[in-house]
């Protein structure tokens, strides 16, 4: 058979739209592979070669004014927000909140977008960094990580830092807000009820489970302790290790799995997790994720919410 070329016919070239579809193709392709909590490696690796990547920095405003990755944005609000109730008024009010200050911050959600949240290390910011992938994968984002070990592993590995802000070009937000994942308080008060076959989760740390500090902020910062009735409890703490540099990274899917599984938490089950303000939470609603449970909720409001509400039962005895 004569090439085109030798019949004087120029071959069709693919089309603008068939390149773009095969770039946003190769893209989701390569970050499919990884897992929800992203290596430093793999981070280098979207760098390299994912031209819609996005960083979020969850930090300080002055510590990512000191250094920061390259290329990252700062949106501290995705961990000091508090929600203002789970009644549909307050989480409409989430859902406009954040879709707004994405946009800003130049998250669009398009197709070929890639978002990588990390903060300072996985054990010293209550997990703010996951509590920004829930609210992107709440919000409907198809594709966003969690790195691995945070800022510390990524300066530990060698990688460059850079105290440098570029410019932000707005984006708009293409919203696809997954309902189910989070939780209103009514859920909740089926659930302690006995009316409801979902189960409470606890992850907050062990003075505020044992009933002897209200929350992170401060021993009485809400006006009760304790906790919501019939909760099970997995101090957050206990899905990471720590190596021998002091950089705390996610146990193996094996080990999670194992916690769990010691603590009576097993896939068939349907989860309700909870914290003070659904940032630990968020992290054990990744954990539970990537170790295959299907039927998770966030309880977003959390203790910040039902400790204020005196209506609401509390299990007040001091562990």
């Amino acid at each position: 058979m004569l090439a085109a070329s030798r019949l004087g016919i120029r071959a069709k070239s693919p089309s603008k739209g068939c390149r773009e579809a095969d770039r946003i193709a190769a893209v989701n392709k390569m970050a499919d592979a990884f897992e929800a909590f992203l290596s430093v490696s793999a981070l280098e690796a979207l760098i390299k070669t994912c031209p819609n990547l996005r960083i979020v920095d969850t930090r300080t405003p002055d510590e990512f004014a000191t250094e920061h990755i390259p290329g990252a944005t700062n949106i501290r609000e995705c961990f000091e927000y508090l929600i203002p109730n789970t009644h549909p008024d307050g989480i409409a009010h989430l859902e406009q909140h954040f879709s707004t200050i994405f946009s800003q911050r130049g998250i669009s959600n398009s197709p070929d977008e890639v978002v990588v949240t990390y903060e300072d290390g996985m054990s010293t910011g209550f997990a703010q960094s996951c509590r920004a992938y829930f609210l992107l994968k709440y919000l409907g984002h198809s594709r966003v990580f969690v790195l691995d070990g945070g800022f510390h592993a990524w300066k530990r590995a060698g990688h460059p830092v850079t105290a440098e802000c570029l410019p932000i070009e707005p984006a708009q937000f293409r919203l696809d807000i997954r309902k189910h994942m989070i939780c209103p308080y009514s859920d909740v008060q089926q659930v302690v009820s006995g009316n409801s076959e979902w189960v409470l989760l606890d992850d907050r740390d062990k003075v505020e489970w044992t009933g002897a500090s209200s929350s992170p902020y401060g021993i009485d910062y809400t006006p009760r302790k304790g906790r919501i009735p019939g909760a099970r409890w997995i101090e957050w703490y206990e899905y990471m290790n720590r190596d021998a540099d002091g950089v705390w990274y996610m146990k193996t899917k094996p080990e999670i799995q194992a916690l769990l599984q010691a603590h009576g938490v097993t896939p068939d089950q349907k989860i309700i997790c909870y914290c003070f303000k659904g940032s630990r939470a968020s992290h054990t609603f990744l954990c539970l994720q990537e170790c295959g449970f299907t039927n998770i909720r966030n309880y977003f409001g959390s203790w910040n919410e039902w400790s204020r509400d005196f209506s609401l039962p509390i299990d007040d005895r001091k562990l």
